[in-house]
C-alpha cells in the first residue's frame, strides 16, 4: 500500500493531489469581496479603451487632428486588451475582467469582419495600384513586379519625370495603352480614353481620370496620390491640405458620367479617416468587402495602416490582396471585381 502510494504521489509529495491542492488555493485567491475592489485603476483603464473606440467619431479634429490620428491607427488599439488581460489576472482583479469585454467587443464589432478571408473566385476586371516611390533605386524591376500581378489596369504613383521611360519600357510589352499626368500614371491592356489630369488643390497634377474600354464597357478609372501627412510634436497630425485634396477629388468622382468607376490610388489615409469621407461616402472599398485581413500597405518593412486604395462604384468586388515588397516603401495593392 505505501509503495503504490509512492507511485501514485511522487516521492516529492508531488502528484494529482498535490496538484489538486495547488488548483484549490488559485481558485480561493478568485473568491471573496477581494476580487471585486482589486483593479480597479484597470478597470478604469478598459472601459476608457472601450469608450476611445466606441466614440472615436467624436474625437475633435480642431486641435492637431486628433481624431484623424485616431482613426488611422484604429486597429492598433486592439493590442491594449491583451496586455489589460495580462495585468488583470496577474491583479487577480474579477471587476477589470469584466470591464474588459466592452473593449473585446467594440473591437470585434469594428474589426472583427476583416478578420476572415471574404475572396471569392470570379470577376473580370483586375485592377492594381502602387506608389512607386521617387527615390527608387530600380524602377524596373519595380514596374516588372507590378506587371506580373496580371492586372488589366496599373496605377501608378509618385512617378519621377526621370524614370518614367524607364517604367514605360517595362511595361510597354504588357500594356499596349498609357497615359502619364504629371507624377501620376495609368496602364492599361484596352483602349483609353478622355485621359486627362484631375485638379485636386496641388498646384500641379497628382491625379487624373481615364475611361477604361473593357470587353464589358466603359469604366472611369481615377488615379489619385492625395499629399502626405505628417505627425509633429508642436502641430499634431498635419493633415489640412490631404483633406482639401480629397474635397476636391470628391466633388470630381461626383460630377462623373458614368455609372462605372474605380479608384486607384495612395489617399494617405484609411477608411476609418473621417476626413476622407467626400470619396468613402461615394464608394466601396474593394479590401474591406473581399479583401483577407486588413491588407496593410505602408510601410512596406512593417506595414501598419492601409493607405493605398482601390474603391468601386457600380461593380461588385471579388477579391483583393497586397502584392509582395516591390523595392519601393509601399506595397502594391490589387483587386479583382466583377463589371
Amino acid at each position: 500500500m505505501a509503495q503504490a502510494y509512492m507511485q501514485e504521489t511522487g516521492r516529492d509529495g508531488t502528484g494529482p493531489e498535490r496538484a489538486g491542492s495547488r488548483a484549490r488555493r488559485l481558485m480561493d485567491q478568485w473568491r471573496g469581496r477581494d476580487v471585486w475592489r482589486r483593479g480597479v485603476v484597470l478597470a478604469v483603464l478598459a472601459a476608457l479603451l472601450g469608450l476611445l473606440m466606441l466614440l472615436h467619431t467624436h474625437l475633435p479634429n480642431k486641435v492637431g487632428n486628433l481624431g484623424s490620428l485616431t482613426e488611422t491607427f484604429l486597429p492598433w488599439l486592439g493590442l491594449g486588451i491583451p496586455v489589460l488581460l495580462v495585468l488583470a489576472v496577474l491583479r487577480r482583479s474579477a471587476t477589470a475582467l469584466v470591464a474588459l469585454l466592452l473593449p473585446v467587443v467594440v473591437w470585434t464589432n469594428l474589426f472583427g469582419g476583416l478578420l476572415g478571408d471574404k475572396s471569392a473566385k470570379g470577376g473580370n476586371f483586375t485592377v492594381a495600384t502602387h506608389n512607386v516611390n521617387a527615390e527608387n533605386p530600380d524602377p524596373e524591376r519595380t514596374a516588372k513586379d507590378v506587371a506580373a500581378s496580371g492586372a488589366d489596369v496599373v496605377a501608378l504613383e509618385e512617378l519621377k519625370p526621370s524614370a518614367v521611360p524607364t517604367y514605360e519600357r517595362a511595361l510597354a510589352s504588357t500594356y499596349a495603352h498609357h497615359s502619364v499626368q504629371g507624377t501620376v500614371g495609368i496602364w492599361s491592356k484596352y483602349p483609353l480614353q478622355l485621359a486627362q489630369p484631375v485638379d485636386i488643390r496641388m498646384g500641379w497634377t497628382r491625379a487624373l481620370r481615364a475611361t477604361v474600354k473593357t470587353p464589358q464597357g466603359p469604366v472611369a478609372v481615377y488615379v489619385a496620390h492625395l499629399p502626405s501627412v505628417r505627425v509633429k510634436f508642436n502641430a499634431g497630425f498635419t493633415a489640412g491640405q490631404r483633406d482639401s485634396s480629397a474635397e476636391a477629388l470628391g466633388r470630381a468622382i461626383a460630377r462623373e458620367p458614368e455609372k462605372k468607376v474605380i479608384l486607384l490610388g495612395d489617399l494617405n489615409g484609411t477608411m476609418n479617416d473621417r476626413s476622407l469621407a467626400p470619396i468613402t461616402s461615394q464608394l466601396r472599398s474593394a479590401q474591406g468587402a473581399a479583401g483577407d485581413g486588413f491588407g496593410f500597405s505602408w510601410p512596406a518593412t512593417f506595414p501598419m495602416a492601409r493607405i493605398d486604395q482601390i474603391m468601386v462604384r457600380g461593380m461588385e468586388p471579388v477579391s483583393a490582396w497586397t502584392l509582395p515588397d516591390t523595392g519601393s516603401d509601399h506595397l502594391p495593392v490589387a483587386a479583382r471585381v466583377k463589371i
